[in-house]
């Protein structure tokens, strides 16, 4: 199946007044197979040029899944997903808001160094999309990634523990909150500059391509993420791996984390054309702008941008308008953002939206729910537990995977680590 027709809905009292609307409401309702259609493409080129929006403008276009349309029609079921689904995505929303509130305590104990940057508030986005995954799918993240991991499977100790700088970390203590990795996990990286993980990304994806073509790996059908945020789409390798992906049809999804502030910037100053799912049409992609704050909407989206991607019908961009209910790292104050639009999006809480479906729709009760929670608060105390009781990297480890043959620089004469000599500041000047 692909994407079907947009639709309009109104998550946010925003954006109802630009000219341009009514212009791309008439070039994307079509019943075309997908946004990025080539019909599509003809009609959003001879559109109106974009008038540049208010700052309290905002509109949001959600793909509808075929998929669910004609399960509707089978089932007469107007549910989103299963109970089980349902319970699944819960727990996985807790964690991620259970472990980043953590993070925010034990940073102001002093067991954190760096910046750490949290995610509260974008729980629908990484839920929404992961938890489709299969285990050999590849995540690449950025430095807000540590929800990314825990949705991907990697144990919320091991995070911890890299938080924390340990031995036991993900990492071995030597990547920290803005470089989580895991091999096991196929999380391929957290990535501190902006638009860094995109190529790495847009490889994985070739990767998966030529098993599947070239080495004739029939059962790679492995697709990958790329999660970046608004800031990244002004960067040169975002519109560059865009470019190669379309190109070459690879299985990857493009998920911009939308959440309307490149730090203190506000994304509607900093880009000529804010809204980012166009990007996609302009390279032969399908480009979808979705509720981010949602996670049954991301859900829908992210089925059949994954489908495609398995499938081999290619890239799809993905901008998902979501926030980040606290300020860019723990170092941030959060000054410049207006406080009536922190308080609008308060309101909109993923975690409790989702809640909120849940025992409407009798998929679960209070208790169900509050059981899930008590357990995330064990784990994440455990988590905590383990990272705070765990070693210390030894100093022979400072020179790992940094040269092919340690020997060279690393390892003295003796085969002991130059590291451990008290006078190995002195000794590495000399070679």
């Amino acid at each position: 199946m692909a994407f079907a027709g947009a639709k309009i809905i109104q998550p946010f009292a925003l954006h109802d007044s630009d000219p341009f609307n009514k212009a791309k409401l008439s070039t994307i309702t079509s019943s075309s197979p997908f946004l990025g259609s080539t019909r599509n493409l003809r009609l959003l080129q001879s559109a109106p040029t974009a008038q540049p929006r208010p700052a309290s403008a905002s509109r949001v276009v959600a793909a509808v899944s075929d998929v669910f349309k004609e399960k509707k029609l089978k089932t007469g079921s107007d549910l989103l997903l299963t109970k089980e689904e349902g319970l699944e995505v819960y727990e996985d929303m807790i964690l991620g808001r259970a472990f980043e509130d953590m993070c925010a305590q034990m940073y102001y104990r002093g067991k954190m160094f760096g910046f750490v940057h949290l995610y509260n508030g974008q729980e629908a986005v990484s839920s929404g999309f992961i938890k489709l995954l299969k285990k050999e799918d590849s995540v690449v993240s950025t430095y807000r990634d540590h929800v990314h991991a825990l949705s991907k499977g990697v144990p919320a100790r091991a995070v911890m523990s890299e938080l924390f700088g340990k031995k036991t970390g993900c990492c071995r203590g030597q990547g920290g909150s803005m470089h989580m990795f895991s091999a096991e996990h196929n999380v391929l990286g957290g990535f501190a500059f902006i638009g860094e993980g995109i190529p790495v990304a847009t490889g994985a994806a070739f990767s998966s391509k030529y098993r599947r073509e070239v080495l004739k790996e029939a059962d790679c059908d492995h697709v990958t993420l790329a999660f970046f945020g608004d800031g990244t789409c002004n960067n040169g390798q975002f519109f560059e791996c865009l470019n190669m992906a379309a190109l070459w049809k690879l299985p990857i999804i493009f998920v911009v984390e939308n959440n309307l502030w490149a730090i203190g910037m506000s994304h509607l100053r900093s880009t000529s054309d804010p809204e980012i799912w166009k990007k996609g049409p302009a390279f032969g992609m399908p480009g979808v702008h979705v509720d981010g704050m949602d996670v049954l909407k991301v859900r829908e989206v992210a089925k059949e941008a994954i489908g495609r991607a398995r499938r081999g019908e290619g890239p799809t961009l993905v901008e998902c308008e979501t926030y980040r209910f606290r300020g860019h790292s723990l170092a941030d104050p959060d000054e410049l953002r207006d406080p009536a639009e922190k308080a609008h999006y308060a309101t909109r809480d993923p975690i409790t939206g989702l809640k909120k479906y849940l025992i409407e729709n009798k998929l679960a009760s209070e208790a169900d729910l509050k059981a899930i929670e008590k357990k995330i608060d064990e784990v994440v105390e455990e988590a905590v537990e383990f990272a705070d009781e765990s070693p210390a990297p030894s100093r022979s480890q400072l020179l790992e995977n940094v040269f092919a043959d340690p020997r060279g620089f690393g390892i003295g004469p003796d085969g002991s680590y130059r590291c451990e000599d008290p006078k190995f500041t002195e000794g590495t000047a000399q070679v």
